[in-house]
């Protein structure tokens, strides 16, 4: 399959770059590729072992993981550090079986974010995977995972009524501190990021209300220090990505795509508009 991102970001982009801020990683399930229809792009799986790859890349080229919650301050630091902040969305329990031992291996740690309603006391299964326990996610907790909101139910939140979306942002932190007896300060929004500053700032009002310091979506990028907090962009990492793409990931050379993605959603929603 051909990669024009991939041809873009390496051969044309990445000669140019200079990493600036702090990439964040966003994954989700770290278990086999199951089909190979979709675009790269879209593959939400990475095989134990390209993790295990991705990680000794980042050790060998000296990076630090961080906690989100801790990213605010990194990034008032000095620059040059190779920080980086590993998320995984979802919960789901091959973070527990596969990521978390490769995690530990090389000292690393990272952040994930639930959807509440599909951790419980006895398995449950989200879009036919199976979630985590509360019990394998206070066994991670202690061993120094952060945890934080990916909703109660994983809906998309543009189309809902103002008392759902706080339902679903104040209840979700709610029964992760419950079950934790621990703060929850990160929140993560599931889907597509609309760009609508109606919502953004509705949005935010209530992640502020509920005592959220930090957040991140879809939007494809990297943290600076004039990035909006509660809506800090990632790069999408999956099991497509070779060492080579995975490095030009990292220093930014694939942050050309976010630009344009942005252009594209502001155009689409002045279009529907008029």
């Amino acid at each position: 399959m051909l990669r024009i991102d991939r041809a873009i970001s390496v051969h044309l982009m990445q000669p140019w770059c200079k990493r600036r801020g702090i990439p964040i990683l966003m994954y989700h399930s770290v278990s086999d590729i199951s089909s190979t229809k979709r675009h790269p792009y879209y593959e939400l799986h990475t095989p134990v072992r390209v993790f295990e790859e991705h990680l000794d890349w980042l050790a060998c080229n000296g990076y630090q993981t961080l906690h989100l919650s801790h990213l605010a301050s990194s990034l008032a630091q000095d620059p040059t550090q190779n920080f980086v902040v590993v998320t995984f969305d979802d919960g789901l329990r091959d973070f527990y079986t596969s990521a978390f031992p490769v995690l530990k291996k090389y000292g690393f740690t990272a952040t994930v974010f639930l959807p509440t309603a599909y951790i419980a006391n006895h398995r449950q299964q989200f879009l036919g995977k199976e979630c985590m326990t509360w019990d394998e996610v206070r066994e991670l907790h202690q061993a120094g995972i952060e945890f934080g909101s990916h909703t109660v139910s994983h809906p998309f939140l543009y189309d809902l009524t103002d008392s759902r979306l706080e339902k679903e942002i104040a209840e979700s932190k709610e029964t992760i501190e419950e079950e934790l007896i621990s703060p929850v300060a990160s929140f993560s929004h599931p889907y597509a990021f609309p760009a609508d500053s109606t919502y953004s700032a509705r949005l935010r009002a209530l992640l502020v209300k509920h005592g959220y310091a930090t957040g991140v979506c879809t939007t494809l990028g990297t943290a600076n220090s004039s990035s909006d907090p509660y809506f800090l962009r990632r790069l999408p990492i999956n099991g497509f990505d070779d060492p080579v793409l995975f490095q030009a990931k990292l220093e930014g050379a694939y942050d050309w795509l976010g630009i344009l993605q942005s252009m594209k959603k502001s155009i689409s929603r002045k279009n529907q508009h008029g």
